[in-house]
């Protein structure tokens, strides 16, 4: 049977193509796939293997068994869109990231506390000189994620939240995260917003490569030293 195998940071560029096709025999699983793919390319053996596997958009166990037509992407590690609840505003923009639209998204007459994280390209970083940083993500799942993540806030510390995470290119001293909350009080806004951004570093599928004079890095996926 055939399926789609769709890559990205680091695996992409080891394989050189965003998206293959790959035939694949009847009883194949999600886990085996990237032994499948790293036996056709070699390159993949020396970065972070996948950490984990989505079928058609949704996170899969190793052991779901593909279906002909299914498109799979492999999950690399990570460095380290339109929600579906009112009080949740999600986004991945490719232009500079306006903090004041994420505010004016969060602010009402209940909030008496209102907390702004930026998260900003720093110049110097594990003993480098950076010149700038690439983000690249899995589009669907990023969104769904950044949305549960939302979803969880608002529920548990009943905030007004809004996240923006900037893609492609993001230059020194730019924003490429944001995240606004609002809630009655200052301890839940403050809670709500180191939940939401320390969650998204963690789980979200957004990958960074730190470029600096020479060459660049996916963060979290590192070369791999041969075996």
């Amino acid at each position: 049977m055939q399926i789609t195998v769709h890559l990205f940071a680091a695996h992409r560029e080891a394989v050189g193509a965003a998206a293959l096709s790959l035939t694949v025999p009847a009883g194949t699983t999600a886990g085996d796939v990237w032994p499948l793919l790293s036996a056709q390319h070699p390159g993949l053996r020396h970065v972070a293997p996948a950490v984990a596997v989505a079928v058609n958009d949704t996170v899969q166990a190793a052991s779901h068994r593909l279906s002909d037509g299914d498109r799979v992407a492999l999950i690399a590690p990570v460095s380290g869109g339109a929600a579906s609840d009112p009080d949740a505003r999600i986004d991945l923009v490719r232009d500079p990231i306006q903090a004041e639209g994420l505010l004016n998204a969060v602010t009402h007459p209940g909030a008496g506390a209102v907390v702004l994280f930026l998260g900003t390209v720093r110049e110097h970083s594990r003993g480098r000189h950076v010149e700038h940083l690439e983000y690249e993500a899995y589009g669907a799942l990023a969104r769904a994620e950044m949305t549960r993540i939302a979803a969880h806030a608002v529920e548990r510390w009943g905030v007004r939240i809004a996240m923006v995470h900037r893609l492609g290119h993001v230059g020194i001293g730019e924003v490429s995260v944001a995240i606004a909350v609002s809630a009655p009080h200052r301890r839940e806004a403050f809670e709500a917003g180191r939940f939401a951004i320390d969650t998204l570093k963690q789980t979200v599928p957004i990958w960074k490569k730190e470029v600096w004079a020479g060459g660049g890095e996916w963060i979290g996926q590192e070369e791999r030293p041969p075996a």
